[in-house]
Protein backbone atom coordinates (compact mmCIF):
# COMPACT_ATOMS: atom_id res chain seq x y z
CA UNK A 1 0.00 0.00 0.00
CA UNK A 2 1.31 3.42 -0.96
CA UNK A 3 -0.52 6.31 0.72
CA UNK A 4 -0.06 10.05 0.24
CA UNK A 5 -1.72 12.61 2.52
CA UNK A 6 -1.20 16.35 2.16
CA UNK A 7 -3.09 17.56 5.28
CA UNK A 8 -3.73 14.75 7.75
CA UNK A 9 -2.08 11.67 9.22
CA UNK A 10 -3.17 8.54 7.26
CA UNK A 11 -6.20 6.81 8.75
CA UNK A 12 -4.62 3.50 9.70
CA UNK A 13 -2.06 5.39 11.80
CA UNK A 14 -4.63 7.34 13.87
CA UNK A 15 -5.05 7.29 17.61
CA UNK A 16 -8.65 6.82 18.73
CA UNK A 17 -8.80 10.48 19.83
CA UNK A 18 -7.48 11.80 16.50
CA UNK A 19 -9.88 9.53 14.60
CA UNK A 20 -12.79 10.70 16.76
CA UNK A 21 -11.97 14.37 16.12
CA UNK A 22 -11.84 13.78 12.36
CA UNK A 23 -14.97 11.64 12.24
CA UNK A 24 -16.85 14.19 14.39
CA UNK A 25 -16.07 16.85 11.73
CA UNK A 26 -17.16 14.49 8.94
CA UNK A 27 -20.45 13.70 10.71
CA UNK A 28 -21.11 17.40 11.29
CA UNK A 29 -20.11 18.46 7.76
CA UNK A 30 -22.17 15.85 5.93
CA UNK A 31 -24.98 15.88 8.51
CA UNK A 32 -25.04 12.07 8.58
CA UNK A 33 -26.21 9.86 11.46
CA UNK A 34 -23.90 10.02 14.46
CA UNK A 35 -22.10 6.67 14.52
CA UNK A 36 -18.91 8.11 15.98
CA UNK A 37 -18.16 5.27 18.39
CA UNK A 38 -18.70 2.60 15.72
CA UNK A 39 -16.59 4.56 13.23
CA UNK A 40 -13.69 4.94 15.64
CA UNK A 41 -13.89 1.25 16.59
CA UNK A 42 -13.83 0.24 12.90
CA UNK A 43 -10.85 2.49 12.22
CA UNK A 44 -8.94 1.07 15.19
CA UNK A 45 -9.73 -2.50 14.06
CA UNK A 46 -8.42 -1.76 10.54
CA UNK A 47 -5.06 -0.87 12.08
CA UNK A 48 -4.48 -4.55 12.80
CA UNK A 49 -3.36 -4.89 9.19
CA UNK A 50 -0.16 -3.12 10.28
CA UNK A 51 0.72 -6.07 12.49
CA UNK A 52 -0.71 -9.09 10.65
CA UNK A 53 0.31 -10.81 7.46
CA UNK A 54 3.17 -9.76 5.24
CA UNK A 55 1.78 -6.42 4.07
CA UNK A 56 4.14 -3.53 3.30
CA UNK A 57 3.20 0.13 3.71
CA UNK A 58 4.79 3.25 2.28
CA UNK A 59 3.29 6.45 3.67
CA UNK A 60 4.19 9.94 2.56
CA UNK A 61 2.71 13.03 4.19
CA UNK A 62 3.28 16.67 3.50
CA UNK A 63 4.85 18.46 6.47
CA UNK A 64 1.52 20.24 6.89
CA UNK A 65 -0.01 16.96 8.12
CA UNK A 66 2.11 17.31 11.26
CA UNK A 67 0.77 20.81 11.84
CA UNK A 68 -2.92 20.59 10.89
CA UNK A 69 -4.72 20.88 14.24
CA UNK A 70 -7.11 17.97 14.71
CA UNK A 71 -8.89 18.10 18.05
CA UNK A 72 -6.94 19.92 20.72
CA UNK A 73 -3.25 20.11 21.56
CA UNK A 74 -3.38 16.94 23.70
CA UNK A 75 -4.92 15.00 20.78
CA UNK A 76 -2.14 16.18 18.49
CA UNK A 77 0.58 15.30 21.00
CA UNK A 78 -0.87 11.81 21.35
CA UNK A 79 -1.10 11.41 17.59
CA UNK A 80 2.47 12.50 16.91
CA UNK A 81 3.75 10.27 19.74
CA UNK A 82 1.87 7.35 18.13
CA UNK A 83 3.32 8.27 14.76
CA UNK A 84 6.86 8.06 16.14
CA UNK A 85 6.12 4.57 17.45
CA UNK A 86 4.38 3.37 14.30
CA UNK A 87 7.05 4.48 11.85
CA UNK A 88 9.54 2.20 13.58
CA UNK A 89 7.61 -0.90 12.43
CA UNK A 90 9.68 -2.96 10.00
CA UNK A 91 6.89 -3.13 7.40
CA UNK A 92 6.31 0.65 7.42
CA UNK A 93 8.20 3.19 5.35
CA UNK A 94 7.28 6.73 6.33
CA UNK A 95 8.36 9.89 4.55
CA UNK A 96 7.62 13.56 5.04
CA UNK A 97 7.73 16.16 2.28
CA UNK A 98 9.66 18.97 3.97
CA UNK A 99 8.13 22.46 3.90
CA UNK A 100 10.82 23.85 1.60
CA UNK A 101 10.37 21.11 -1.03
CA UNK A 102 9.93 22.31 -4.59
CA UNK A 103 6.55 21.85 -6.27
CA UNK A 104 7.15 19.06 -8.79
CA UNK A 105 3.94 17.12 -9.30
CA UNK A 106 0.21 17.85 -9.11
CA UNK A 107 -1.26 15.92 -6.19
CA UNK A 108 -4.20 15.21 -4.00
CA UNK A 109 -4.73 12.56 -1.33
CA UNK A 110 -4.59 9.03 -2.75
CA UNK A 111 -3.95 5.42 -1.80
CA UNK A 112 -2.47 2.88 -4.23
CA UNK A 113 -3.05 -0.84 -3.78
CA UNK A 114 -0.39 -2.95 -5.53
CA UNK A 115 -0.58 -1.03 -8.82
CA UNK A 116 -4.06 -2.42 -9.45
CA UNK A 117 -6.29 0.14 -7.74
CA UNK A 118 -6.08 3.75 -6.61
CA UNK A 119 -8.58 5.28 -4.21
CA UNK A 120 -9.04 9.04 -4.09
CA UNK A 121 -11.30 10.74 -1.58
CA UNK A 122 -13.05 13.85 -2.84
CA UNK A 123 -15.48 16.06 -0.97
CA UNK A 124 -18.48 14.32 -2.52
CA UNK A 125 -17.32 10.77 -3.17
CA UNK A 126 -14.53 8.22 -3.19
CA UNK A 127 -13.08 7.43 -6.59
CA UNK A 128 -11.80 3.95 -7.41
CA UNK A 129 -9.37 4.12 -10.31
CA UNK A 130 -8.47 0.88 -12.05
CA UNK A 131 -7.39 1.96 -15.54
CA UNK A 132 -3.70 1.05 -15.95
CA UNK A 133 -2.93 4.34 -17.73
CA UNK A 134 -4.36 6.36 -14.83
CA UNK A 135 -2.76 4.15 -12.18
CA UNK A 136 0.62 4.75 -13.84
CA UNK A 137 0.14 8.52 -13.40
CA UNK A 138 -0.47 8.03 -9.67
CA UNK A 139 2.55 5.72 -9.47
CA UNK A 140 4.64 8.38 -11.20
CA UNK A 141 3.39 11.04 -8.78
CA UNK A 142 4.06 8.80 -5.77
CA UNK A 143 7.57 8.01 -7.01
CA UNK A 144 8.32 11.73 -7.36
CA UNK A 145 6.90 12.48 -3.91
CA UNK A 146 8.98 9.65 -2.46
CA UNK A 147 12.11 11.20 -3.97
CA UNK A 148 11.33 14.50 -2.26
CA UNK A 149 10.44 13.03 1.13
CA UNK A 150 12.80 12.66 4.04
CA UNK A 151 12.89 9.36 5.94
CA UNK A 152 14.38 7.80 9.05
CA UNK A 153 15.98 10.18 11.51
CA UNK A 154 15.22 13.24 9.36
CA UNK A 155 11.49 12.37 9.46
CA UNK A 156 11.68 11.67 13.20
CA UNK A 157 13.32 15.07 13.69
CA UNK A 158 10.44 16.82 11.90
CA UNK A 159 7.88 14.94 14.02
CA UNK A 160 9.84 15.66 17.21
CA UNK A 161 10.06 19.35 16.33
CA UNK A 162 6.28 19.48 15.82
CA UNK A 163 5.84 17.63 19.15
CA UNK A 164 8.11 20.09 20.95
CA UNK A 165 6.08 23.00 19.56
CA UNK A 166 2.83 21.37 20.69
CA UNK A 167 4.18 20.67 24.17
CA UNK A 168 5.28 24.30 24.47
CA UNK A 169 1.82 25.37 23.30
CA UNK A 170 0.23 23.04 25.85
CA UNK A 171 2.37 24.51 28.62
CA UNK A 172 1.24 27.99 27.64
CA UNK A 173 -2.40 26.83 27.62
CA UNK A 174 -2.15 25.02 30.98
CA UNK A 175 0.51 27.10 32.67
CA UNK A 176 3.88 25.76 33.77
CA UNK A 177 3.95 22.41 35.51
CA UNK A 178 4.09 22.76 39.27
CA UNK A 179 6.69 20.62 41.01
CA UNK A 180 5.51 18.66 44.04
CA UNK A 181 9.04 18.05 45.28
CA UNK A 182 10.29 20.15 48.15
CA UNK A 183 13.70 21.69 48.01
CA UNK A 184 16.16 20.62 50.76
Amino acid sequence: MCWYEPLLIPGILHTAEYAAAILRRVIDFYQVPDDLEEGVAARMERQQILYRGNHRFHFIVAHQALLTKVGDTAVMIGQLDRLLATISLSRVTFGIIPPQAEYRVPTNQFIMFDNRLVQVETISSELSISQPREISLYAKAFHELARQAVYGQAARNLISQALDNLRAEQEIENGPAVSTEQEP
